[in-house]
């Protein structure tokens, strides 16, 4: 191969390198994906690249030439404000064959920190779709893309890795049930009403519990998820009151910093000091202060707590899991050989 030809390229960090402190940092909101986008497209030797943003993950997958591919950490941290030694060991690169393995891989949910969840796969058809209506891809990426959707679809069908409908809400909800037993009687509080935010609430009524509000900046999004999931809606001006009567609550909302801050907490614990507050945090960045969790009876999950609880449910999914990675395999290489030739056609 020429050493001026291209190469097909991952750069990213997910929950299997990065501790929730730095996807915290390297979370790309609209502002940041754009910022990160034109100066991707300004690079000498980039020709093609999408982004994919996920609470577990933040990858760039592209074509450049390998001398682009070597500066490109180095924009992620000017991008991000991460410094170099934050992204050591953190920020990885695949090249060739791995990327399309690994692509394959993140669109079944068998790299996903709950393995077999299916949201992975809509996030990566929304990053996609956003890459090409803004003409960021080009043949290579369209090709990878598109066949790793295929691929998700073919290991869906041919294992049990997503019985169960597996996802971090279901997970949260698990763990509530083994905290509070029977539901029914827990006023659950659901701050967000984005898709993780429907999904939780709508886990928390498939397990009996019949007190769920949802609260939400916007009180038409509140009013719409909490008619799915038969609760009552509310605004987040209204938290102050709903934490002081709330048994459990799940957040997961797109702010870009604390929704539940320590001083917030504190003062709905001064109404119920003897009765425990169980904090569940769902979002990137995080929505829930840490700090929180040092006042008595406050309990606090995040994202890291909750993969570690799903780790135990993974024995029985294993084998699906298997099943899958060897399906990653076979088609990584069928499709490998067509897109290096894409990438170094014959002179």
């Amino acid at each position: 191969m020429e050493p001026t030809a291209p190469v097909l390229f991952l750069l990213g960090a997910s929950h299997h390198t990065a501790p929730l402190a730095i996807r915290e940092k390297l979370a790309l909101d609209d502002a940041r994906a754009a910022a990160l986008a034109t100066r991707l497209q300004a690079t000498p030797g980039v020709r093609e690249f999408a982004l994919l943003n996920t609470c577990n993950r933040v990858e760039v997958y592209g074509v450049a030439s390998a001398a682009s591919v070597d500066r490109l950490a180095a924009t992620v941290g000017a991008v991000t404000g991460c410094t170099a030694a934050e992204l050591a060991g953190v920020l990885q690169a695949r090249l060739g064959h791995n990327v399309v393995e690994h692509l394959f891989a993140v669109a079944a949910g068998l790299d996903s920190q709950v393995v077999g969840e299916t949201e992975i796969l809509g996030q990566m058809k929304a990053a996609y779709e956003a890459a090409l209506a803004r003409h960021w891809t080009g043949p290579v990426l369209n090709r990878v893309f598109q066949k790793s959707f295929q691929a998700a679809k073919h290991i869906r069908t041919h294992t049990a890795i997503g019985a169960g409908q597996v996802s971090i809400a279901t997970v949260a909800v698990d763990l509530a049930g083994r905290i509070f037993g029977e539901l029914g009687p827990s006023r659950v509080l659901v701050v967000g009403a984005g898709d993780i935010g429907l999904k939780t609430a709508q886990a928390f009524q498939s397990r009996g519990a019949a007190a769920i509000t949802v609260a939400s900046r916007t009180l038409s999004s509140a009013e719409a998820a909490a008619a799915q999931a038969g609760g009552w809606a509310a605004s987040l001006a209204e938290l102050p009151e709903l934490l002081a009567t709330a048994d459990i609550v799940a957040s997961s909302t797109s702010a870009p910093g604390f929704v539940l801050t320590a001083a917030l907490v504190a003062a709905a614990m001064k109404h119920r000091p003897a009765r425990p507050l169980f904090l569940i945090d769902l979002a990137l960045p995080r929505d829930i202060d840490p700090a929180a969790a040092a006042q008595a009876n406050v309990f606090l999950y995040n994202l890291d707590d909750l993969a570690a609880i799903a780790e135990e449910n993974l024995a029985q999914r294993e084998a699906e899991a298997a099943k899958g990675r060897a399906i990653v395999a076979e088609r990584t290489a069928a499709l490998w050989p067509q897109v290096a030739h894409s990438l170094n056609p014959p002179v």
